[in-house]
């Protein structure tokens, strides 16, 4: 550790998936009581996610790019960090983020080369989404070590990930 008496969570979002949004899922948001236990047991487990990233100083967030975009489980942990009067606010100047208070890093591996001077730039939509998604919220600069291009070959990969990881 570099950090002496940090308090470290793990939370696996592949072996513990969410559950994928559902209309049952938003009906309890605006106050319907869950029909089935799954649904209310996946809302006490996204209240306890939600818990988890407000109290965290740090979060780290390892994102692969799957078919041009994010996991579906991370898609799935996103919707439960993302919650009106929470992380974020509307009001008549627009959204305003309300979890500025923390840093953000994101380790993310491409497959291929997706830079902003690649021909494939178009394609990329691990990094851009998820700077997106955390400026909404209010966290302006979420660090991002990327390893491009491991599906590349073995060198490339090597390459790739002795960089990121020494970032």
């Amino acid at each position: 550790k570099t950090t002496p008496n940090l308090d470290v969570t793990y939370r696996d979002i592949s072996s513990t998936p969410f559950s994928h949004l559902s209309g049952e899922h938003l009906a309890a948001a605006h106050g319907a009581t869950p029909e089935t236990p799954a649904v209310r047991d996946d809302i006490a487990a996204s209240a306890a996610a939600l818990d988890e990233f407000l109290a965290a100083d740090i979060v780290v967030i390892g994102a692969p790019m799957y078919n041009f975009g994010i996991p579906s489980q991370l898609k799935a942990w996103i919707d439960r960090i993302l919650v009106a009067g929470k992380t974020f606010k509307y009001s008549e100047k627009g959204a305003e983020g309300l979890a500025g208070n923390k840093r953000v890093i994101v380790a993310l591996s491409r497959g291929g080369f997706y830079g902003a001077d690649s021909p494939a730039a178009a394609g990329e939509h691990v990094e851009t989404y998820l700077r997106w998604v955390f400026g909404f919220i209010g966290i302006a600069n979420p660090e991002i070590i990327a390893a491009d291009g491991i599906q590349v070959g073995p060198e490339q990969r090597e390459k790739s990930v002795t960089g990121a990881l020494q970032a």
